[in-house]
C-alpha cells in the first residue's frame, strides 16, 4: 500500500512537470517571440521646445537656451564594472573641471539599478557654446552620450516674473493634471507660464529604433516629429514695463496700464523676484529669503494683493446712489466733520468739514460724510450688489492662474461668515472703502474703464495664441439710470484731477494731457503676528502706514488707458502715486500710444 502511495506522488509529479514544459515550450512561444522583438525595437520620446512668450513688438519674454545634457550607460556601479564608471566620470571632468566627480557618482549610484535599461542623466544642462568645443572628443567616449536640450529663460528676470511666471520642476499634481509632464519633466508653475502650460509645452513625438544588447541604436525605424513652435504674444509692452519698473524703485506695490477694451499693455507688482532661480531648482537659502522679506516680492500683488480700497470706491458708490433713486446727482448733504451713529462718532478726514455738499463735489474733494449719510439712506445690500456688477470683489476673468476675489461684504455675507448681524457703523465704513472691503488693483483697474466708457471689459495679457488672435470681452453692466447719470460721475473725477480742490491736481502738475480719475487713502488694519514679531521698530511704524491709491483714466474726452497705481505703506494718495501716474501718461504720450 506504501509503494502505491509513493508511485502514485512520483507520478503526479511527472505529470506537473511535463504540463509546465510543455506551457513553456509551445504555449508561451508567441509571447516571448514578441517579447524579444521589443528588446529590439525601442520607442524613444522626442520632446517638444517650449513655445516663446513675446511682447507686442516680438521681444522675447521667455525663450529656450540650448544646451546639451551629459548621460553615462546603466549598470557600471557593481564591482566589476566600476573601474569604467570611475574613467566616463574622470572623462567628463577632464572637459570641465568645475564638475564634482564625488557628487556625480553618488548621483549614479542613487539611479542605476539591473533592471534600468535607460542612460542616466548626470548632468541636466551645459550651455551650447560650453560643450561645443569638446564635442567630438567626449561623444566618442566609452559609455558618455552627449544629447541636446533646452532650458528655459527669463531674458527681463524680475522686470516681467509676475506676468510670465516660470517653470519648476513637476510634481505629483502637474503630472495628475497633464501626463505629457511625465515625460517632459518641467511644468508652468505661475502666471502666463502657468496658465497656458498645455499650449506651450506642445506634445511630444516619437521614434521607433532598432538597438543592440548594449543599447545601441543600430536603425532608426519610424520618426514622428513633436508639435512645437507654439508661441504666445501679449498686447505687453516691455519697454513700458521696465519704465514703470524702474519708477518703483524703493517702492512696494502694484501699476497696471491697460487699454479701456481689457488689453494689458503693463503690469507689474514690486518688488520682484529673478525667475531663472527657479528653473534649475531653487536653494533653500534662496527660498527662505524670498518668502521672508517683507515686502513679499513672491506675491503677484495685481491679482493676489487684496487691500481697501478706500476712497477709489466713491465714484461707484455714488452710482449705486443714483440707481436707488433715492440721491440725485443735485442731493446735498451738510458735512460738518464728523457723523454721530449712536454713541460713536464717524469722522470725514476733514475736520472742519466740506459744508453743503454734492456728489461733483463729494467725489472731488472726497467728503466722507456725504457718502455716510448716503451709505444710511440706500443701505449696504444695494452698495454691494451694484459695487460687485461694477468688477469689485468678483473674478476680473484675466488670463492668469488662482486669481484673488476680495470681499464686498453685505448683511448675508457677513451672517455667513462670523454668524453676526450687520450693523449700522459696518455701512458707513463699507461706503469709503474700508471695514471689511478688500479688492484686487486689477479689479480697480477694471473698474475704472466701466467708469470710462461705461461697459466692463475682461483684462486681457495675452493677444495671440499661436496665430489665433484674442478678441476682447466686454460687457454692459449699468442700467439705463446709471448710464444717465455716469458723465456727472466722470465730470467729478475730471475735478479730482484738475480742479484746484480736486485731491490729485496739485500731484499731475507737468502732465501731458486731461485725465480723470481717483485717489485713496488706505487704512492697514493690522499686521499679521508672525511678521510683526520679525519687525524692527522702525519698520513697525513704517508697515502701519495707510496705502496709497490713485487709478485713472485718459485721455478725459477719449478714453483710451486706465492707469492704476498702489503704493503699499505710501500714505497720503495722491502725494505718494501723483508723479508715477504723471511719468506713465506722459510716456504714453511720447511714444504715440495716445495722440
Amino acid at each position: 500500500m506504501r509503494t502505491r502511495i509513493v508511485f502514485a506522488f512520483f507520478l503526479l509529479v511527472w505529470i506537473i512537470l511535463l504540463v509546465r514544459i510543455y506551457q513553456i515550450s509551445i504555449k508561451s512561444n508567441t509571447y516571448y517571440e514578441t517579447l524579444a522583438k521589443q528588446n529590439i525595437v525601442k520607442k524613444e520620446w522626442i520632446l517638444p521646445v517650449r513655445g516663446e512668450i513675446l511682447d507686442v513688438n516680438g521681444k522675447p519674454l521667455a525663450i529656450n537656451k540650448i544646451g546639451f545634457q551629459i548621460l553615462i550607460d546603466p549598470h557600471l556601479s557593481s564591482k566589476k564594472m566600476l573601474p569604467e564608471l570611475k574613467k566616463a566620470l574622470n572623462n567628463i571632468k577632464e572637459k570641465f573641471p568645475d564638475v564634482n566627480v564625488t557628487k556625480l557618482m553618488r548621483r549614479y549610484k542613487r539611479y542605476d539599478s539591473p533592471y534600468r535599461h535607460e542612460p542616466i542623466r548626470m548632468i541636466k544642462f551645459l550651455p551650447y557654446e560650453k560643450v561645443l568645443p569638446h564635442f567630438t572628443g567626449l561623444s566618442r567616449k566609452p559609455h558618455i552620450t552627449i544629447k541636446p536640450t533646452t532650458k528655459r529663460y527669463y531674458p527681463y528676470g524680475e522686470i516681467t516674473a509676475h506676468v510670465v511666471g516660470y517653470v519648476g520642476k513637476a510634481n505629483e499634481k502637474d503630472i495628475n493634471e497633464d501626463p505629457v509632464v511625465k515625460l517632459i519633466k518641467v511644468a508652468g508653475k505661475s502666471g502666463l507660464e502657468k496658465k497656458y502650460n498645455v499650449f506651450l509645452e506642445g506634445k511630444p513625438g516619437y521614434k521607433n529604433v532598432k538597438v543592440s544588447a548594449f543599447n545601441k541604436c543600430i536603425d532608426t525605424l519610424e520618426v514622428i516629429p513633436p508639435i512645437e513652435d507654439r508661441d504666445l504674444k501679449l498686447y505687453l509692452d516691455i519697454e513700458l514695463q521696465s519704465y514703470i519698473s524702474n519708477l518703483f524703485k524703493g517702492k512696494a506695490g502694484v501699476a497696471i496700464v491697460m487699454r479701456t477694451d481689457g488689453a494689458i499693455i503693463s503690469a507689474g507688482s514690486y518688488p520682484s523676484f529673478d525667475p531663472n532661480i527657479f528653473v534649475g531648482g531653487i536653494s533653500r537659502t534662496a527660498w527662505k529669503n524670498l518668502i521672508d522679506d517683507l515686502n513679499h516680492p513672491f506675491t503677484n500683488k495685481f491679482i493676489h494683493g487684496l487691500y481697501p480700497p478706500g476712497s477709489i470706491i466713491k465714484p461707484g458708490v455714488a452710482e449705486a446712489f443714483l440707481d436707488s433713486g433715492k440721491i440725485s446727482p443735485y442731493t446735498k448733504f451738510y458735512c460738518n466733520g464728523a457723523v454721530e451713529l449712536g454713541s460713536h462718532k464717524f469722522r470725514c478726514w476733514k475736520n472742519v468739514g466740506h459744508l453743503k455738499t454734492d456728489m461733483v463735489k463729494a467725489i472731488r474733494e472726497s467728503c466722507d460724510v456725504y457718502f455716510y449719510k448716503g451709505s444710511l439712506l440706500v443701505g449696504i445690500d444695494k452698495i454691494a450688489a451694484d459695487l460687485r456688477k461694477m468688477g469689485l470683489g468678483v473674478k476680473t476673468g484675466i488670463d492668469m492662474p488662482n486669481e484673488f476675489i476680495g470681499v464686498v461684504p453685505d448683511k448675508s455675507w457677513k451672517a455667513s461668515k462670523y454668524r453676526q448681524p450687520w450693523y449700522m457703523g459696518e455701512t458707513l465704513n463699507a461706503s469709503i472703502g474700508q471695514g471689511y472691503v478688500l479688492i484686487t488693483p486689477m479689479q480697480a483697474a477694471r473698474y475704472t474703464a466701466l467708469l470710462a466708457k461705461g461697459k466692463l471689459p475682461v483684462p486681457r495679457l495675452v493677444s495671440y495664441i499661436g496665430d489665433k488672435k484674442v478678441e476682447p470681452i466686454i460687457k454692459d453692466v449699468l442700467t439705463p439710470v446709471q448710464k444717465k447719470y455716469l458723465p456727472n460721475v466722470q465730470k467729478s473725477m475730471y475735478e479730482v484731477c484738475n480742479h484746484p480742490k480736486g485731491t490729485a491736481t496739485h500731484y499731475l502738475k507737468g502732465i501731458k494731457l486731461k485725465i480723470a480719475g481717483k485717489t485713496g487713502t488706505a487704512q492697514v488694519i493690522g499686521i499679521p503676528q508672525e511678521e510683526k514679531r520679525r519687525m524692527k521698530e522702525h519698520e513697525l511704524a513704517y508697515f502701519h502706514r495707510s496705502h496709497a491709491w490713485m487709478t485713472t483714466y485718459g485721455p478725459y474726452n477719449d478714453p483710451q488707458y486706465v492707469v492704476t497705481v498702489l503704493v503699499e505703506h505710501g500714505g497720503h494718495g495722491g502725494a505718494a502715486t501723483g508723479k508715477i501716474i504723471k511719468n506713465i501718461y506722459n510716456w504714453l504720450v511720447d511714444h504715440k500710444y495716445i495722440k
